[in-house]
């Protein structure tokens, strides 16, 4: 099994096994001593670092915009979403956000110490005037920042 790791895996020593895949991105992430010697280790054990193409990162930026998580995704989520979704591999995060995109993608996610996020779609509600809005960005009514709401 084919798996792209989120900076979380670097954090913990659980065992992986299959084709271990990460992105620059997620690399860049890692300061800490610790995470950093865990990253050697995999990487030693045969863990390729690949960077995605754009086809995939603008797939992703579709889906997340669609989902609702567009405004929350870091760059490193888009990237390693994209790389998922380029080798059809499994991500390894416990980010919410970056889970449910993948479930919009069609990728299957493994969390590492929180609970699998549910698949949602996110509404815009207007904290000012109690409309709701396409997306995020000023309410077209009264100019407030709308707030994320579960559909």
């Amino acid at each position: 099994m084919r798996r792209v790791l989120d900076a979380t895996a670097f954090f913990l020593e659980i065992p992986l096994e299959g084709e271990i895949f990460t992105t620059p991105l997620v690399v860049d992430e890692l300061a800490d001593t610790r995470s950093r010697c865990r990253f050697e280790a995999l990487s030693a054990a045969g863990m390729r670092v690949v960077a995605p193409g754009r086809d995939s990162l603008r797939k992703v930026t579709q889906v997340s915009a669609g989902s609702g998580d567009e405004g929350v995704l870091s760059p490193a989520d888009r990237e390693l979403l994209a790389l998922a979704l380029e080798i059809t591999a499994e991500v390894v995060s416990d980010d919410f956000a970056l889970q449910n995109v993948a479930q919009h993608l069609g990728l299957m996610v493994c969390p590492l110490q929180q609970r699998r996020a549910r698949k949602r779609i996110w509404r815009f509600r207007c904290p000012g005037c109690g409309r709701y809005t396409d997306g995020p960005g000023e309410c077209p009514v009264c100019g407030a920042m709308p707030k994320r709401t579960i559909k």
